[in-house]
Parts: C-alpha cells; sequence; structure tokens
C-alpha cells in the first residue's frame, strides 16, 4: 500500500538497502539473513528499507540440494522482519526472483510483495516492460516536496537469442522515467527536487566508473552487467535531478564513484544462501538525505554491528581487484 513519506522534523531521511537476500524456505542461513536484518535495523533505525532484488532465490541448486518450492511464503518470510517493526518499504526485482520453472511470475510475486501492509510499492504502468517502475515522493517536515525515489525493473535475461547475458532497462522504461522527472520538476520551478535510482543489475556505466574515477570500496569480481546500452545513463544524466544510483547482483563489489554528477554505488550483499568473499562482512549500504541538500550521505552497516565510513580508494589504472 502507497502512502507519503516524510523527512524527519532534524530534516533527515535515512534509507537502509538490503540487496541479494537469496532467502529460499527458512534454511539455517536464511536466519543468518533474518539475523543480519534485525541487527542492522536495530541499530540504525531506518526510515525506508529498499531491496535491490533476489529477495528470494527460486533457480536452479547444485544436486542433493533443494530449490525454493514456495516462492510465495519465501518472500512473504524475507520480509517478515521488515513488517514486523513496521517500516515502510519498497523492492525491486532481480534475475533470480522468478526464475523459469519457478512457478511464479513477476506479477504475481510484485501482487504478493504489494499486499503487505507496510509496503509503499507501485506495480507501476502496464503498457511498460518490467513489474515495478515507480516513484516514491518524499516531502520535508513542512509537506514540500524534498527528494524522490525511482524504481526500475531491470529484468532477469536477455530476451534476443543472439546477445548473451543479462537483460536491459528497455526504451519504454526510459522514456516513462524522463516523463515522470519533468512532472515532478516543472519549468517554474526554481531547482530540481534531488532524486535517487534503484535497480539490480548494473548498467555498464558501472564498469566506466571504476575504469576512469576515483572510486571506494571494493571490486573483487567483473561487473555483470547487460552487453547492451540502452542509454539509461544518459538519460539520467539529461534529466538532471538523479544524484545516485544503487544496484545489488554482484555479491563481492561493493564500490562506489561519481560519473557525470552521478554517484553509482552498489550494495552490500546482505543473504547467506549464496557466494561471498572471506573476509568481507554482509551487511546493508545505508543512504541518509538531508532536506535542501542535492547530496547524500552513504555507508555500509556490517552484521557485526560495525559501520564502515571509510572504504579503501581506487585510482584508475591501478591493478586492484577484478
Amino acid at each position: 500500500m502507497s502512502r507519503q513519506l516524510s523527512f524527519r522534523q532534524d530534516g533527515t531521511f535515512k534509507i537502509m538497502q538490503f540487496t541479494d537476500l537469496h532467502y529460499m524456505d527458512g534454511r539455517a542461513e536464511d536466519l543468518q539473513t533474518r539475523e543480519l536484518m534485525e541487527i542492522t535495523m536495530n541499530l540504525e533505525q531506518p526510515d525506508l528499507v529498499v531491496f535491490t532484488g533476489d529477495v528470494i532465490y527460486t533457480g536452479g541448486v547444485s544436486p542433493g540440494n533443494v530449490r525454493c518450492e514456495n516462492p510465495e511464503q519465501a518472500f512473504r518470510d524475507a520480509v517478515a522482519v521488515v513488517e514486523e517493526k513496521g517500516i515502510p518499504w519498497a523492492t525491486v526485482f532481480g534475475n533470480h526472483d522468478t526464475e523459469h520453472g519457478s512457478g511464479i511470475t513477476r506479477k504475481e510475486l510484485f501482487q504478493i510483495a504489494a499486499s503487505h501492509p507496510h509496503a509503499v510499492i507501485e506495480a507501476g504502468p502496464d503498457e511498460i516492460t518490467g513489474e515495478g517502475n515507480y516513484v516514491l515522493e518524499l516531502v520535508d517536515s513542512t509537506g514540500n516536496p524534498a527528494a524522490n525515489l525511482y524504481f526500475l525493473d531491470s529484468g532477469d535475461y536477455t530476451p534476443l537469442q543472439h546477445i548473451p547475458g543479462y537483460n536491459w532497462i528497455r526504451r519504454d522504461q526510459i522514456e516513462w522515467l524522463t516523463s515522470e522527472s519533468a512532472r515532478l520538476n516543472p519549468p517554474d520551478r526554481e531547482s530540481k527536487t534531488p532524486a535517487l535510482a534503484f535497480f539490480h543489475i548494473p548498467i555498464p556505466e558501472y564498469q566506466e566508473v571504476w575504469d576512469t574515477q576515483v572510486c571506494y570500496g571494493n571490486k573483487f569480481e567483473a561487473v555483470c552487467c547487460p552487453v547492451i546500452n540502452s542509454g539509461l545513463f544518459a538519460a539520467m544524466v539529461e534529466m538532471g535531478d538523479v544524484k545516485g544510483t544503487f544496484c545489488g547482483h554482484d555479491h563481492i563489489n561493493d564500490f562506489e564513484g561519481t560519473l557525470h554528477g552521478i554517484r553509482l554505488c552498489y550494495g552490500r550483499a546482505s543473504g547467506y544462501n549464496t557466494y561471498g568473499k572471506e573476509g568481507l562482512l554482509r551487511g546493508a549500504r545505508m543512504i541518509q538525505l538531508t532536506a535542501g541538500e542535492s547530496d547524500f550521505k552513504t555507508w555500509l552497516r556490517l552484521v557485526d554491528g560495525s559501520v564502515v565510513t571509510e572504504q579503501p580508494i581506487h585510482h584508475p589504472g591501478t591493478a586492484v581487484n577484478v
């Protein structure tokens, strides 16, 4: 159920990003994931939780293991701890949420998500690609527009046989996004309302920012983006309101860097039912907006309760990580 979100009286708004939970059926790894969510939410007390895809894992499993047999229950269990705390939450889907043969469609899963009392999500226009292309509008303590949050369904796998890899955010989604930006930022307004964008699969510019700009954080695997660049980043640059983007998908990348005025950020993988890297603790990315300011603060809150405010610096051309 959608509802208006507002900044605190002190002018701040805190978002917690969980990504790649890969929840399945309440097995031991899922319970670890739930514990991580409880620990980090208790410490941070966010105003909004955002799941950036792969909330559940409905794909194939290795011999001897059991795949997710009840995606609906898995999703309800994955978001239960947020629901129990009464925190508003939003989500986009990833490539593993509704795998082929899972027995559930993206539309069905989104309807399940939207049925939760504290979900602040919308399915989005039927006529464009994907499920869950929508905007959340944030107001300040006096009720004036203060920030916008864009959510985009980055799909799963390529629809074209001659093109390998992952899907890409389509032109009709980009056209919708630019029209929403224009609606929210009429020409008679002095300045544009700052916005953030959330999706699961990184766009190609995540590799570009690592290669060409100073970045902060870790890159322990390739940027697994689509091979097709559909122009989302160019559209956001032209829109002029998007200050940061947040994705998941690559579990052992957590870097951020600024390209042409937009900060491209990975989350920190939150789920235990999937691969990770020894020494790279699971956790959540925090994002803090301040009313009247266009920039944002971001840090990591880890499962051991620690806070990471300064990450390793990577300079272009340095042979560090992948």
